[in-house]
């Protein structure tokens, strides 16, 4: 769903633009609250993972394909405010290194791709958790529900931009229509992909799960009609390879190469949900020719290497290699930033004497 430079004109694109860059904005104040010395390095992760799985192009319908957006699952992982980062950091290293989404186009995709999946995705997601029994099933049950419904969200959002700014005078009922239909299809992959993504580090490590924490909320016991915090139980040393993330990082560094670098030559070739509509609409008539299009890696592959197979493995692995080292290097400062404010915070509190 990557929009590209000349579907929305231009003061519909600075508009979003600004409320995409406010969304950050406050994403980045709110991820302080969310990030630790151990969900830091695993939120840059995240972005490269999803970097990865955007390259496998699913078959969906006759001619088009899907990718997953990541909103969901990156919000489901390390949560909302880090999600949105995490989508907005891939967007950005797609659109600069491999020319895929347009760089005046940014905002939109931020909006869409990124504040729309997450907002839609972890709404659906706490709603459920409230109405379902505690436990992993259920977490990822409300997981498929959100990134499910999350898609078509982000559809829907692409054709309301479309209806104030769209560049081609296409009605807008077809273009509703075309978009929501195929996205419905494009977000049962989503969810699938996000629910057995979730599910397996709820399996090794439900401790790192931002949206698995309701699973160790204290016991509640029933005195006097009311309830109260049950005793906390004896403090028992924690083995350092629970405490630690260094494994699952590893492990989840080199899936993420895997699907890039390999599993990506075996991906869908066919057009995805927006191109296609875009296509058989007509809204792609005024597109315009990305600013990065000379980008040695343009269209996820590696200029003057040959063997496309070769080529496309290698850009998978060079984004990949990209997206962690600058995820990491955000989240890295995001919280590094809220150490500094609760240092100055202790400092400036009075003290008794």
């Amino acid at each position: 769903m990557h929009v590209p430079d000349g579907f929305i004109n231009t003061p519909v694109s600075v508009a979003a633009g600004v409320a995409a860059a406010a969304a950050v904005a406050v994403s980045l104040r709110g991820a302080r609250r969310e990030l630790d010395e151990r969900t830091a390095p695993l939120a840059g992760l995240v972005a490269a993972f999803i970097f990865a799985v955007q390259m496998l192009n699913f078959p969906v319908a006759a001619g088009t394909s899907g990718h997953l957006l990541g909103g969901a699952l990156a919000a489901i992982l390390v949560g909302p405010y880090t999600g949105v980062l995490c989508v907005s950091v891939v967007l950005l290293m797609q659109g600069i290194l491999f020319a895929d989404g347009g760089l005046t186009a940014l905002g939109v995709n931020v909006l869409n791709m990124a504040v729309v999946t997450v907002v839609v995705a972890y709404a659906v997601f706490r709603g459920l958790l409230r109405l379902l029994p505690a436990g992993r099933r259920s977490v990822t049950v409300a997981a498929f529900a959100g990134a499910l419904l999350s898609v078509p969200a982000a559809a829907t959002a692409f054709t309301a931009l479309y209806a104030l700014g769209g560049t081609t005078d296409v009605p807008i009922g077809k273009v509703v229509t075309a978009m929501v239909g195929v996205h419905v299809l494009i977000g049962i992959g989503e969810a699938a992909i996000t629910a057995a993504t979730v599910g397996a580090v709820i399996a090794v490590r439900p401790d790192l799960v931002h949206g698995a924490r309701r699973l160790t909320a204290p016991l509640k016991l029933r005195v006097g009609g009311e309830l109260v915090d049950a005793p906390a139980p004896a403090a028992t040393p924690v083995p350092a390879a629970a405490r630690s993330t260094r494994k699952l990082w590893l492990t989840g560094l080199a899936t993420a190469l895997v699907l890039a670098g390999f599993v990506s030559f075996y991906a869908s070739a066919s057009p995805d949900g927006l191109e296609k509509v875009a296509a058989d609409k007509g809204i792609d008539t005024k597109v315009e020719e990305h600013a990065a299009a000379d980008s040695p890696l343009a269209d996820y592959s590696v200029k003057d290497v040959s063997d496309a197979r070769l080529s496309g493995g290698l850009a998978g692995v060079i984004g990949v290699g990209a997206t962690v080292a600058v995820g990491t290097g955000v989240f890295w400062a995001v919280r590094r930033r809220r150490a500094q404010d609760l240092t100055a915070t202790s400092t400036a509190a009075p003290t008794a004497g």
